[in-house]
This record gives structure tokens, C-alpha cells and sequence, in this order.
């Protein structure tokens, strides 16, 4: 019996039962649908906070002064965390290869005013390079001089969440003068609006100032909170590290036995974190979905068994005029497959459109991934294989005596 004709036995059992076929094809439906809809969830994530950290710059590199942790295990006080100098900065500005962009910085909080109006927030320390290592834009007004960096001038550029909060009128910030606790600051720029970061940080409410003003005039101190600096690509951020690494430890005159007093982060170690949080939870989310497919198979495997039961003197007819029994094994292994390809394509269908309901009613960052489609129609039509052959293997191995016999 050639394929043509067992596909038309197929598509005549499947259609004289359509409920039934239907309710059957229900769980691979659902199963094939939550799969690309997790899919599509997780890998929107991953994109997204991809996204999010290379806008704070893919190849930056934070070092902070002092161990992450202290002899026994615990931290350090501010007092032991005084180990970057002004000089070490000088030496990595002119020594360092792999690096592209540079800047100290120190920060103090506070409340910033203007007349009336008040807002808590961070001021931040740093000089021009700062802005290509975060990836900031001056949307109105100028960067700073190096002369303002020179004399610790008392001028700031601030975040749109700042002005907002400082300027309720609609006034034009620039040149216009606010006062950080009781030093008065000068806005000579603002900043272009970056929005919330993944991490549900606000990016606009900061204001920068030279790193001479904050260390000068605000805080009094000749030591760094810590260095930013930018590789020039992200491929050569370890070979930044490790040359940072080694300028810093000649500086400190650190011994090899010794372990550093300061501390390198790179963006990549975030990214990697937080991409290994991902996937890990897009993996639950898969495992959680591929029950509903292992579902949908237990439910075409039992009702292949029902259909070879009410089908058994068929069965024994068929092979009593010549029918093999790998004939009636094609048969019924093509319906189970039928059932199962078709759930699996209507599955399809129903789980782009469910990702695309998500992105538009939740607002949540949707990634429909080809390969995720195609993954779910192979997983659908595995499926309708494996749950299919047992009972096709039992319809294959009636005696046609006693089918025809069956009542």
C-alpha cells in the first residue's frame, strides 16, 4: 500500500472524528504555543538587558580602591578604601594601550536648590571622558572646559529628572545657578534623557562636575573613589584589565605574594551574570511549557489506542486482503502524526500571536526567535513519532483471525 493511500486513510480517520481529534490536537497546541511564548519572553529579557548595558557602556571597566573583603571575610571601612591616588589615574592615562577613554571619579549626595524648589540626588565627580564611558549626550549646553577642570570651576551638568524637579516652570537650565548643599554650581549643560536601566535605576537623576571641584571644594580629599575607564573594544576589555592590573600593582609596589588593594569590574562580568540569570530562567519557563507537549503526546498516544480498539476488525480486514503489518503500522503512525504536526502548526500560530499579545497589552520586550519556531514544530512532530508508534506497533501485531473475530 503506497504512502498516498495511508495518508487518505489518515485524513478520512482524523476528519469522521473531528471533536475528538481536535480535543486530542489541544495539548500540543497549548504546549507548542507556551513554548514559543516562554521563548519569546526569555529571550526578549536577554535582549533587553544586553541592551540596557551597553548603553552604560559594553566595554567599560570600574576600578574601586581597597579588596572587596578584608581579612576573615569582612569588609572594609571607608578609612581602608584610600589606595587610588590622583597619580595612579595620571599613569594609566598615559601608560595604558588597550584603553580608550579615561576618568576619576568621586561622588557626595545631597540636596540640590533652586529657590523654592529641591531635590535629593548624586553628584558625581569626573571629567569629558566620563561621558563617552557612560555613553552620555549633552542635549543642550557644553561639555567642560579644561580650564573649569583646571581651576575646580564651580559649574555642573545635570540629568533631565534634575532639571524637571529644579526648573518647574519650563526655564532653560543653562547659566543658570544651583546650589549643592551650600556651594553654588553653575549649569553649563544637560544631559540627553536615557530613561530607567534595567535594574529600575533612574539614568537622568544625576548631575556631574569636575572631579577637582568635588574633591576640592566639597569633600577635601587627595584620593579617588574610583576610575572608569573604557577598552577600546569590547573584545579587548581583558587585556585592559590585565594592564591595568599590572600598572596599579607596580604603583602600590605590591609583592606577587600579595593580593591587590583595589578592585576591577567589567561590564562583561555584569552581562555575563545577568545572561546566566536568563537563560536560567528561560530554561524553567521551557521546562514548565514542554510538560504541556509531553501532555499533548500522552493524550494522542491514548487516543490511538482507543481508535485501534474500535478499529480492530477494520484492521483485520485490511490484512486479510493482502494488507502488511508494517502497512497498518504506517497507517495509524501517519494519523498520530497528522494529529501532532497539525496541533503543532495551529500551535504555531497561537504562540506568536499570544508573544505579540504580551508586547502590546503588557509592555513586556518580546524576541521571536526562527529557531524557536522551528524547534517546536520538530519537538511536535518527535512527539507524534514517539507517543504514535506504540500504539501503531500493537494495531501492526493483531492476529487477522481474531480481529475479524472482535466484537
Amino acid at each position: 500500500m503506497n504512502i498516498s493511500n495511508l495518508f487518505k486513510i489518515a485524513m478520512r480517520a482524523i476528519a469522521a472524528n473531528k471533536m475528538r481529534s481536535f480535543l486530542t490536537m489541544l495539548g500540543i497546541i497549548i504546549g507548542v504555543a507556551s513554548v514559543i511564548a516562554m521563548l519569546a519572553i526569555g529571550q526578549g529579557s536577554k535582549r533587553s538587558i544586553q541592551q540596557q548595558i551597553s548603553e552604560m557602556g559594553s566595554n567599560m571597566i570600574m576600578l574601586r580602591p581597597g579588596q572587596d573583603r578584608g581579612p576573615g571575610g569582612a569588609r572594609q571601612n571607608a578609612s581602608a578604601m584610600q589606595t587610588l591616588k590622583l597619580s595612579d589615574y595620571e599613569d594609566l592615562k598615559e601608560q595604558c594601550r588597550y584603553v580608550s577613554a579615561i576618568s576619576p571619579t568621586v561622588n557626595s549626595s545631597g540636596q540640590f536648590i533652586n529657590g523654592n524648589n529641591n531635590t535629593p540626588s548624586s553628584l558625581y565627580g569626573v571629567n569629558n571622558d566620563y561621558l563617552t564611558i557612560r555613553q552620555l549626550k549633552i542635549d543642550d549646553g557644553a561639555e567642560f572646559s579644561d580650564e573649569e577642570i583646571r581651576t575646580a570651576a564651580k559649574v555642573c551638568i545635570v540629568g533631565k529628572t534634575v532639571v524637571d524637579n529644579l526648573f518647574t516652570n519650563g526655564e532653560d537650565p543653562v547659566g543658570r545657578v544651583i546650589r549643592f548643599n551650600n556651594m553654588p554650581l553653575r549649569i553649563v549643560g544637560v544631559l540627553r534623557a536615557k530613561g530607567y536601566n534595567s535594574f529600575g535605576m533612574d539614568q537622568d537623576d544625576v548631575v556631574l562636575a569636575p572631579y577637582t571641584t568635588v574633591m576640592k571644594r566639597l569633600l577635601n580629599i587627595t584620593y579617588l573613589e574610583g576610575i572608569n575607564c573604557s577598552a577600546i573594544t569590547e573584545d579587548q576589555t581583558q587585556e585592559a584589565i590585565e594592564e591595568i592590573s599590572e600598572i596599579l600593582r607596580r604603583n602600590h609596589k605590591i609583592r606577587e605574594t600579595e593580593e591587590d588593594d583595589f578592585t576591577i569590574r567589567s561590564q562583561q562580568e555584569l552581562s555575563s551574570m545577568m545572561n546566566s540569570t536568563s537563560d536560567l530562567m528561560t530554561t524553567l519557563l521551557l521546562c514548565v511549557a514542554c510538560i504541556s507537549l509531553i501532555v499533548g503526546g500522552i493524550g494522542i498516544m491514548n487516543i490511538m489506542y482507543v481508535s485501534v480498539t474500535e478499529r480492530t476488525k477494520e484492521i483485520g480486514l485490511r490484512m486479510s486482503v493482502g494488507a502488511r503489518g508494517i502497512d497498518i503500522l504506517n497507517q495509524f503512525l501517519i494519523e498520530a502524526v497528522l494529529l501532532s504536526v497539525t496541533g503543532g502548526v495551529i500551535g504555531i500560530a497561537v504562540g506568536i500571536g499570544a508573544s505579540t499579545g504580551i508586547r502590546v497589552f503588557a509592555g513586556w520586550p518580546i524576541l521571536i526567535q526562527p529557531w524557536s519556531v522551528l524547534l517546536s514544530f520538530a519537538v511536535c512532530t518527535a512527539t507524534g513519532v514517539f507517543f504514535g508508534y506504540y500504539p501503531a506497533k500493537k494495531a501492526a501485531r493483531l492476529d487477522p483471525i481474531e480481529a475479524l473475530r472482535y466484537e
